[in-house]
């Protein structure tokens, strides 16, 4: 089966360039170095897309089957988390270093990246995290549970309120369009409570439908690239700029155009050899492989590297930054490369064994997970396709 290699190598670089922003501010170096890496939130933008295309053909593998399904995104999400998450709440209780790092400025970007201080209702909101329930709450009940303990993992809490209600409107026998549609009445319905709403019972960005639109998009990539058809995917692009302009902000509109550009990337890499090959590099594609691990682990690896440097060069910018630039990169994907060998790849293939209990096996496969044929052939007929146009992606979110 075909694999999005471009895809795969976007990951890598989405996964490295949110490591990249939450150790730059941290560190002595000019405005203009740093602020290129401030857009991290934008990365996850684009990933919240990359797992709708995943996830709707997840779901197609599994027949919108909640079982198979559950199992697979259980022991693909949670082993890497848990661990992550305890270190997270290891670290939680220190207060970051700031003392000894006088160049950090009181307005800088690094004072919110990092969870700090033992919160006062921590068993509700270890059970929120536990239960991915923690985009749920709005800000006037725990205003900042949703990056409590270890923050990068909000968006998880996102992606789960995504694949319940995509699973929900699936097994219903939704079509792709309508459900792309869903989604973006969903985004639209965010936009006007959070313009609407007094502050306390507004959403933080891991409330699903201020992603919504996201998510619409790579469904309509997912569609895209199977029937290769543009047609419609450009106006649900359209729809999504719209909600993203609507929200004010410029930088909103750069995670779909620079999805766009990957996905024609993918489909036509010999007009777009510049963007394509890049993405298919094996370093690109190795990152994507462990762009999981890097995304969770490098948060609470430099935030504990800070504080051993804070000690060892304290009121040092020079010492510290020479230090800290190479170390912050390597530690957290060292420890990602780990974390993808002895947990999250065993935990991937239990995880595949257990789906398949009690299936049928069938001619064909989507991401080594055998279906049944026939069912994969009603499939696509159901949402538009055929069996010559199933390529699907190897699982990487």
């Amino acid at each position: 089966m075909k694999r999005l290699e471009c895809l795969d190598g976007l990951r890598g670089v989405l996964a490295v360039y949110v490591m990249l922003g939450h150790m730059a501010p941290f560190s002595a170096l000019p405005a203009w170095i740093v602020g290129p890496l401030s857009h991290g939130g934008a990365a996850v933008d684009v990933f919240f897309i990359l797992s709708g295309l995943v996830i709707f053909r997840s779901l197609e593998s599994c027949r919108f089957e909640a079982r198979p399904f559950l199992i697979l995104r259980t022991t693909r999400i949670f082993p890497v988390f848990l661990a992550m998450f305890a270190a997270g709440a290891v670290l939680q209780p220190l207060a970051a270093p700031f003392a000894a790092m006088p160049w950090v400025e009181p307005t800088s970007l690094a004072r919110d990246i990092w969870s700090q201080g033992w919160p006062v209702h921590w068993t509700v909101e270890i059970a929120a995290h536990l239960t991915m329930t923690h985009g749920l709450f709005p800000n006037g009940v725990l205003p900042d549970v949703w990056v409590s303990f270890l923050g990068a993992s909000w968006s998880l809490s996102t992606e789960w309120q995504f694949y319940v209600l995509a699973l929900l409107l699936g097994r219903s026998r939704m079509s792709a369009e309508r459900l792309v549609a869903v989604f973006l009445m969903l985004a639209a319905v965010g936009l006007a409570w959070d313009t609407a709403a007094p502050d306390a019972w507004r959403f933080s960005r891991a409330f699903l439908p201020n992603k919504a639109q996201y998510f619409a998009l790579g469904i309509a990539s997912a569609a895209w690239s199977d029937r290769r058809s543009a047609r419609s995917f450009a106006i649900v692009l359209g729809a999504t700029l719209v909600l993203c302009g609507a929200r004010g902000e410029v930088g909103k509109l750069v995670p779909p155009l620079v999805w766009t550009l990957c996905l024609a990337a993918e489909l036509l890499p010999d007009r777009l050899h510049l963007v394509a090959v890049p993405l298919r590099w094996r370093l690109a594609q190795w990152l994507g492989a462990v762009s999981y691990p890097i995304y969770l682990a490098n948060e609470p690896i430099q935030k504990g590297l800070a504080f051993m440097l804070a000690r060892f060069a304290p009121g040092d910018p020079v010492m510290f930054t020479i230090v800290w630039l190479p170390a912050a990169v390597l530690l957290p994907i060292g420890v990602a490369a780990l974390l993808h060998r002895y947990l999250e790849t065993p935990a991937l293939r239990w995880g595949r064994v257990l789906a398949h209990r009690g299936t049928v096996s069938g001619v064909a496969t989507i991401g080594s997970i055998p279906i049944d044929g026939i069912a994969a052939s009603a499939a696509r007929q159901r949402f538009g396709g055929s069996d010559a146009t199933l390529h699907p992606e190897r699982d990487r979110l």
